[in-house]
């Protein structure tokens, strides 16, 4: 049974990351499971077998009733209030995704900092800088999660990077070192092969650690901090995936969206 501690505060404010252990009850976990099963045969039949998600899942045919059992359960929205504010909130259906894994070759993300490293650098330093620079420390922006339905060791997080807003010269070395050529469907090499590749990537940023979720297991996460992930098709996996937001943080991530757009189109 799950018990808020005042250690669940100290890690979220110091490293930037707290996991509430099996906060999920088990029937809630069955009924997600079941939902995730039918998000996974969507996904595949929609974008293919190397896809990785579900987003947002209110767009498509999915049972609605064990997202609202999951954004109502009493216990994660008192802990989510504690760690943040009693204006934060989770599991808005329009935004919320399912993380699966791959269905035949292994593959990672780039190392990133949310709305910073997934945009070209020159549309960033333009468009959104100053918003970055004003949000990476806000405790009303830039809350993640990563909700486990099954164990999960695919997330990676450097603890207390979400404190600096400058890079150090070994995390913009491992940053650049991606290289998407190499994880793609048609890569040469076995999947061990390309397995082995993926966590050598991984491993090159200083400090870095697994984050290793359990079925149940609720992780609340800065994602202004280095973070990516690493999947293998051998390993299931159904994780919830969402921001924790505050109405402010939201209406940012509309019109993020359509200046992002306009942007791209310009450029």
């Amino acid at each position: 049974m799950f018990t808020f501690s005042e250690k669940h505060l100290t890690d979220y404010h110091t490293t930037g990351c707290t996991v509430f252990r099996e906060i999920l009850p088990v029937s809630l976990l069955s009924d997600l499971r079941k939902v995730a099963d039918r998000a996974r045969e969507i996904a595949r039949e929609q974008r293919g077998a190397q896809t990785q998600r579900l987003q947002p899942v209110g767009a498509y045919d999915l049972d609605r009733a064990p997202f609202k059992d999951y954004a109502e359960l009493p216990e994660l929205n008192d802990a989510i209030h504690r760690v943040l504010t009693p204006r934060h909130f989770h599991a808005d259906t329009n935004r919320m995704g399912i993380l699966i894994e791959p269905a035949e070759h292994p593959w990672c993300t780039n190392w990133h900092r949310d709305h910073r490293d997934h945009v070209p650098k020159e549309i960033f330093e333009a468009e959104f800088q100053e918003a970055w620079d004003r949000q990476v420390f806000d405790i009303d922006y830039m809350n993640q999660i990563n909700c486990a339905l099954y164990e999960d060791p695919s997330t990676w997080f450097v603890p207390g990077s979400h404190y600096r807003q400058t890079n150090t010269p070994g995390e913009e070395r491992a940053r650049d070192s991606y290289d998407r050529s190499r994880f793609r469907e048609d890569a040469p090499g076995s999947n061990e092969e390309l397995e082995r590749q993926c966590l050598d990537y991984v491993r090159s940023m200083p400090g870095a650690v697994q984050l290793r979720l359990n079925a149940g297991d609720f992780a609340l996460y800065r994602s202004s901090a280095w973070h990516l992930g690493n999947y293998v098709p051998y390993r299931k996996r159904a994780t919830l995936h969402d921001f924790c937001g505050t109405p402010e943080y939201s209406a940012y991530i509309d019109e993020r969206s359509v200046r992002l757009k306009a942007a791209l189109n310009r450029a």
